[in-house]
């Protein structure tokens, strides 16, 4: 973890910083090319083989049954249950409000009438991490939006557990929402049954949700055979602070951030040297009594603390482009007009970055690695299509009769012409 004036960074450090877990897919590629040629020729007994290899589990039906689901909720405390309840309500809640102001179009001009209609992708696959954890929440983030967007077939896929079932909150949290199928599938091979399809496995139009470098790069190769949403890399967080700020709660906020994996990456910019210090000794004397001590650990060496003037830290947050920022300062309001790049952004001491992972109600799947500069966060939109349309009258074509035709021999494109000639 380093503490520097952030007028001092040399370029190497500098660059360090912004970029970050850059993905190096070569030293996997040919394995995932490989394991989704098999599920693609191969099917149902490609997956088996992969999740007995990758899982250590023998599976013959990959669909979740109804027995299942109602042993899950046999299996899960009732607290967990109610608290997945209450985030689906905030989470329907904004992503119904996102919906509305997502407007159709119709425009009448000199002949012509454009416009744009909105359609939902008619299937959906969402990929919920699974191995070491099981994550309910990335099942209510992944699948609301889809369905407030009307998506008429939305499925789960998750890693097996140990005894070849599916993680019991996984499955409560699928059917709390109403997913159509539930399938224990995980990694590349997961991927490639959703785009390709199998005995088992229904092919989809669309493959939504974090993953590992695996998951991650599955999705990048099937793209174009389906549409995916992003390629979400390790977790990570920017906060800036000014003297305003708490520091306990900076402290907590950066190792909630660095526990969720050793190369998440946490970036603290704040106005004042002497809160610098302040920060990296409250982080260094909480790390005494920690759980998940040996990730938060391994994730802070590549943590900064850097400080400044807040008009140079504001630039630096937006060449970041964080996945998560918290603004912490007195009027973060007025800190928030000026950034342009951010995942997802968290304003004042009460709106840690928890609190949009799991319930305030916005979406917790995310651009990393600064990808925030050209891209969203999974929101209603990713679930949807817009469709332009144009009707043109006799008159209306007429106008635009000259011009169509020069372009189109100007390119080269005789057929083009002719069928605007033809109408004449």
């Amino acid at each position: 973890m380093i503490v520097k004036d952030i007028k001092t960074l040399s370029l190497d450090e500098r660059k360090k910083i912004l970029e970050r877990n850059k993905i190096n897919f070569e030293n996997i590629l040919l394995d995932v090319l490989k394991i989704l040629k098999d599920v693609r020729e191969r099917g149902d007994e490609a997956i088996k083989y992969y999740t007995k290899k990758f899982d250590n589990v023998d599976i013959d039906n990959f669909i979740v049954s109804n027995e299942e689901i109602e042993e899950a909720y046999n299996r899960v405390d009732y607290k967990i249950i109610d608290a997945l309840e209450r985030a689906k309500e905030n989470i329907y809640y904004f992503h119904k409000k996102q919906l509305k102001q997502i407007k159709e179009l119709r425009i009448e001009k000199e002949g012509m009438v454009l416009g744009q209609v909105i359609r939902a992708v008619e299937k959906v696959g969402c990929y919920v991490p699974g191995g070491k954890a099981f994550y309910p929440s990335t099942v209510l983030m992944t699948t609301i939006p889809a369905k407030v967007a009307g998506c008429k077939k939305i499925f789960i896929t998750s890693p097996p557990t140990p005894e070849g079932k599916g993680n019991c909150a996984t499955l409560v949290a699928g059917d709390i929402v109403g997913v159509d199928r539930i399938y224990k599938i995980g990694g590349v091979q997961a991927i490639g049954a959703l785009a390709y399809g199998t005995e088992s496995v229904e092919k989809v139009d669309l493959i939504v949700g974090p993953g590992n470098i695996y998951v991650t790069l599955a999705k990048k190769l099937v793209y174009g055979d389906v549409n995916i949403d992003l390629l979400a890399g390790p977790s990570e967080v920017l906060i800036i602070a000014d003297d305003s700020a708490n520091v306990n709660y900076i402290a907590i906020d950066v190792i909630a951030q660095a526990e969720h994996d050793p190369n998440a990456h946490c970036v603290v910019l704040t106005t004042s040297k002497e809160k610098a210090y302040e920060i990296k000794n409250t982080i260094e004397k909480e790390l005494k009594n920690i759980k998940r001590k040996e990730i938060v650990e391994k994730s802070l060496k590549n943590a900064a603390i850097l400080y400044g003037e807040l008009n140079e830290l504001i630039n630096f947050a937006n060449e970041y482009a964080p996945e998560h920022l918290e603004i912490i300062t007195k009027d973060p309001e007025s800190v928030l007009e000026k950034i342009n790049n951010a995942g997802s952004i968290f304003l004042g001491e009460y709106s840690p970055v928890p609190v949009g992972d799991y319930a305030s109600g916005t979406n917790h799947v995310l651009p990393t690695s600064g990808f925030a500069r050209a891209a969203s966060g999974l929101s209603v939109e990713t679930f949807l299509k817009k469709i332009t349309y144009q009707k043109l009258s006799r008159e209306g074509l007429e106008e635009l009769k000259d011009t169509i035709i020069t372009l189109a021999e100007a390119e080269g494109l005789y057929n083009h012409a002719e069928a605007i000639r033809r109408r004449f």
